[in-house]
């Protein structure tokens, strides 16, 4: 069987006036995570990765760690959702520090995408239910390249991971959430594929980073 590895980009520039890029945290783990995957004797046949700047730069800092000198093929399918629009159309609490004060965040984030996510809200310019149906678009193209017995390695973001985990496990918006919330900077989420499609092998796995390189977003 083939396989298909997901990477989601390594520690992008929170709180920056450009999140789209890493941080150097987001840096190290790139390398770490490409050490790792050499380590396990990982030869990718394809490299994918999502049209963002985090995407790309993490591309490069595991591809260059793990000695991978193969062309990385670009698909915008594998792009991340808006959340600076999708925060912005719930309101977010007064008097708090959302910066400082990681849980009241979250909170704001994890009500604004469920507004996002309820389909009841046409004030977005993609909607759920694009977003979710380019993701599966982008997981079909990538299983569609594979040689028998060939491996991928896509560098993309937390929702389109989430989403594939999601569906493979025959999930809905309330269970992306869930996988959404949870998902770690430079971890690997990983698929079998053979006659039935694509089967969820491990998600999130992320042994290969010390605590202190575990982030969130």
């Amino acid at each position: 069987m083939s396989r298909i590895l997901l990477v989601r980009h390594g520690q992008a520039s929170w709180g920056a006036e450009d999140y789209d890029q890493l941080s150097a945290l987001g840096e190290s783990q790139a390398r770490t995570l490409g050490a790792a995957l050499a380590a396990q004797g990982i030869t990718p046949d394809v490299l994918i990765s999502g049209k963002m700047l985090r995407h790309a730069q993490t591309a490069v800092g595991v591809c260059e760690a793990a000695g991978w000198e193969l062309p990385v093929t670009t698909d915008e399918g594998w792009n991340e959702f808006d959340h600076l629009q999708v925060l912005a159309r719930h309101p977010a609490p007064e008097g708090v520090d959302l910066m400082a004060d990681p849980r009241a965040f979250q909170s704001w984030f994890e009500a604004a995408t469920l507004r996002w996510t309820g389909g009841e809200h046409d004030d977005y310019d993609e909607s759920f239910a694009h977003f979710s149906a380019r993701a599966s678009a982008a997981l079909d193209r990538a299983i569609g390249v594979l040689e028998p017995k060939g491996t991928a390695v896509v560098f993309t973001s937390g929702g389109p991971i989430a989403w594939a985990a999601a569906t493979r496990l025959d999930g809905d918006a309330h269970l992306w959430l869930r996988l959404n919330q949870v998902t770690i900077n430079a971890s690997v989420t990983s698929f079998v594929v053979g006659a039935r499609g694509a089967t969820l092998l491990a998600f999130n796995e992320h042994t290969h980073l010390s605590p202190d390189h575990q982030t969130y977003r």
